[in-house]
Parts: structure tokens; C-alpha cells; sequence
């Protein structure tokens, strides 16, 4: 995932390549990053409109793989059985269609390393007028390397302009670390592991016009499998589809830097942070360098602050309301929060997950939808713990580094998703 929709408090937030329809849209940004993810496209558990509120409570700080719900047993944290969830009724004017990508593609992570960002261009068939995606439920195909999948929706008027990036690529698909790889493409759903489609009120969904195209983007991690041969993947995607007026939904990206030095107990050329990013760069890009700089600009006033816990303030630049969160970080992650106005009479906590778990990364509909104004605050903060790099198989026997944003598994991420509309 890369920084594309962020806007912080201070020059230095993510500029929309992807592009996007919601109420940050227009504010002043300075990093040409990337995002994603974690950057991912969650669409997680739950039939109703209604969740329980997150507990305000602070993070705990657990002291194990175990407690901190990482599985130390090796495992991916990929769990899914590869079939899909079972889908809650129709509601009034919906239906099902099933898409998925067009052939088999086998991952094949560039500049030498295990992970790579691959996109696929698939015609969701919407008909005539504007249709409204409500729904969706990912399955991936090839568990073993499907770390996250990302929905983003292109306007008929841009298609062609895909059309030319898919063709100009080797094989199917196209690579694209961080977002959609074009411009003008709006998040519309994702999917991590833990994570099922979630209704929300009926009035709501993302807009589509007719001959809008969908690209699936997938964060394949060949981490997991040890060298062996990664094998082809062709996951799918069901979208719950309506016709009919609804109010148009968008996703926020709520994003901090990620400074996490190596323990004391290790050592090794990657502990030194320069190294650290100059390596991010090799493996994604010189954007992803760009991403981890402009996130300390404009969260860390342009210092670097190493430690386990980072935090960034973003300021809405218009009025707009929540309707559900979702937090995303990697294997490290122990903890995240988002707050709305922290520190004042009206502050709230939005999520908290004080004992993250890779393996359950949920879509959290809010109790009840919840209203931003121009120039309230939001805030993001998340602990990870370079600890659990000895205690987990699949990132024990790497080099042991100093952890910053990164596309990998090997990386981190601190990002908050919010699910949201305009206010009228």
C-alpha cells in the first residue's frame, strides 16, 4: 500500500495519483507517495449497519507473538480457505455478479525480492445508468501468497488510458506498487486477511458510471514458501451491485511513519536506517523513498524520531461523516488507534485495536455514523515491536533491519481506513 489519499496537519501528505471522490479531496499536499495498504482493500465481517463501538481503552502492551495475535508458528496469516464467505440476502434492488481476473498469473517479485503488486483490469458489466457497489466479497485463489487485494474503480472516460498501461506490460496484468498504477482511480473496497464483506446501511455505496471498469490490485508475498515455486493465482471478487439513488461512499487513508530501529540484541548493516530506506527504494521504487520521507515531513515535522510508537495529525479540510474503520499494519504491528479531536472536550476514539492481529483485520462499521467537521482533527497511532522478529519463522531467518513504510511483508505500515461520505 502506498500514501495516496493522506492529508496531514503539515506540508508533507500523500498526493492522490489514484485519485480520489471524497471529502479530502482538493486539500494541499506535498508527498508524491503512495499507499496502499496497507494500503489494501478490507472489506471485513458483519451483516449490518450497526457495530460496537471501539473500546476507548489504551493499547495494551503485550509482550509476545502470541498475545500480540501474530501467529509465531510460521504461518503467513493467510487463513482463507479460498472459497468464499457465505453471503447475506439481496437487499431491495441489489444483485450478484461474480469477476475475477481474466487468466492465471504467476507472481514473479521483481529486483530480487519476495513481494510484488500486481493489477488486473476486469469488467464488472455494469449496464446502463450509475451503479452503486454495496458489497464485496474477495476470495483469493492461491492462499499461500495473496497477502492483500485492493478494489479501485476507473470512470469510463480513463479506460482506454488502462487499457494502453495492460497492454504495454509483459503477461497479465501490470505492475503497480502502492496504487492502482494509472490516474483516476478511486478505492472502492479491499480485502486482508480476517476479512469478509460488511453491509452497511442500504442508502450507501460507491458510484460507478456506466462503462466504468474495475482494477483488482494484489499484494502477492512470496515470503512464505522458501524459494519453492510460487504457483499461479486467479482470485475473484463477488460484487453486491444496485441500481437506484444512494449517497456515494469514499475511502480515506489515515496514515503514520513507521521509525522502528533493530532491538539490542541485533546488528547488521540494515540496522542503519539510511540503509534501511535505500533498500525500500531497490526493492519498490524511488517513490516508496519519497513516501517514507514525506510521512516524517509531515507527521515529524521532517525529523525521524525512532521508537516503537508514531502517531500523525491529519485536519479535514471539509465536513464529512464516518461510517466504519479499519486499521492495517504487517507482522510487527501490536497496537492502532484513530482519534477524532484527541485531547478536547470532544474528542472520541474512532478504533482501537489494542491487540492487533494480522489474521483478523475487520472492517469496524461505526454504532452510528459519525460527524467530521472542517478543521477537526484525526488522529493515528500505532506500536509495532521489532521483538517479535526473532519470534516469528517467517521473518526470523531474515536480516534483521531498521523497519520504515514498505510495501513487503518484511515492512511495516500504520494506516487507518476510513469508509465515508460528504455531508450535505
Amino acid at each position: 500500500m502506498r500514501l495516496r489519499h493522506v492529508r496531514t496537519t503539515a506540508p508533507g501528505a500523500h498526493t492522490a495519483r489514484a485519485g480520489t471522490r471524497g471529502p479530502f479531496r482538493g486539500a494541499k499536499v506535498a508527498l508524491t507517495a503512495a499507499l496502499t495498504a496497507a494500503a489494501l482493500t478490507l472489506a471485513a465481517c458483519g451483516t449490518a449497519a450497526t457495530g460496537a463501538q471501539p473500546s476507548p481503552a489504551p493499547p495494551a502492551e503485550p509482550s509476545s507473538a502470541a498475545s500480540s495475535g501474530t501467529d509465531p508458528s510460521g504461518g503467513h496469516g493467510l487463513h482463507s480457505t479460498g472459497e468464499p464467505a457465505p453471503a447475506a440476502a439481496l437487499r431491495e434492488g441489489e444483485r450478484f455478479a461474480t469477476v475475477g481476473m481474466p487468466a492465471p498469473y504467476t507472481p514473479k517479485p521483481p529486483n530480487g525480492g519476495t513481494d510484488e503488486y500486481r493489477c488486473f483490469m476486469i469488467d464488472p458489466a455494469l449496464g446502463k445508468g450509475e451503479t452503486f457497489l454495496t458489497g464485496a466479497q474477495f476470495t483469493a485463489k492461491n492462499t499461500q501468497v495473496v497477502h492483500h487485494a485492493i478494489l479501485f474503480t476507473v470512470p469510463p472516460e480513463n479506460v482506454a488510458k488502462v487499457r494502453a498501461v495492460d497492454a504495454a506490460a509483459d503477461g497479465e496484468g501490470w505492475t503497480c506498487f502502492g496504487d492502482a498504477g494509472v490516474r483516476d482511480a478511486s478505492w472502492i473496497g479491499h480485502w486482508a486477511p480476517g476479512a469478509n464483506e460488511v453491509l452497511l446501511d442500504p442508502k450507501l455505496g460507491y458510484s460507478m458510471r456506466e462503462g466504468s471498469m474495475i482494477v483488482m490490485q494484489v499484494h502477492y508475498s512470496t515470503l512464505a514458501l522458501d524459494g519453492a515455486p510460487a504457483g499461479a493465482d486467479q482470485s475473484s471478487v463477488r460484487l453486491r451491485l444496485a441500481s437506484g439513488p444512494r449517497t456515494p461512499l469514499s475511502t480515506e487513508l489515515l496514515a503514520a511513519p513507521v521509525e522502528l530501529p533493530c532491538t539490542e540484541q541485533e546488528s547488521g548493516a540494515l540496522c542503519e536506517r539510511e540503509a534501511a530506506v535505500t533498500d525500500v527504494g531497490k526493492r519498490f521504487g524511488e517513490e516508496s523513498v519519497t513516501n517514507v520521507q514525506g510521512l516524517v515531513e509531515g507527521c515529524a515535522k521532517g525529523k525521524a524520531r525512532p521508537g516503537p510508537t508514531q502517531h500523525c495529525d491529519m485536519t479535514s479540510p471539509a465536513a464529512f461523516t464516518l461510517h466504519a474503520m479499519a486499521g492495517h499494519m504487517h507482522l510487527l504491528g501490536r497496537s492502532i488507534k484513530v482519534e477524532l479531536n484527541p485531547g478536547k472536550k470532544d474528542g472520541r476514539t474512532l478504533l482501537d485495536v489494542p491487540d492487533y492481529n494480522f489474521d483478523n483485520q475487520e472492517l469496524r462499521p461505526l454504532a452510528e455514523p459519525v460527524s467530521v467537521r472542517k478543521g477537526d482533527v484525526l488522529r493515528v497511532t500505532c506500536t509495532h515491536d521489532a521483538g517479535l522478529r526473532a519470534q516469528l519463522p517467517l521473518l526470523k531467518e531474515l536480516p534483521p533491519r531498521y523497519v520504515v513504510w514498505g510495501e513487503g511483508t518484511q515492512d511495516e505500515m500504520c494506516l487507518g481506513i476510513a469508509v465515508a461520505s460528504a455531508s450535505s
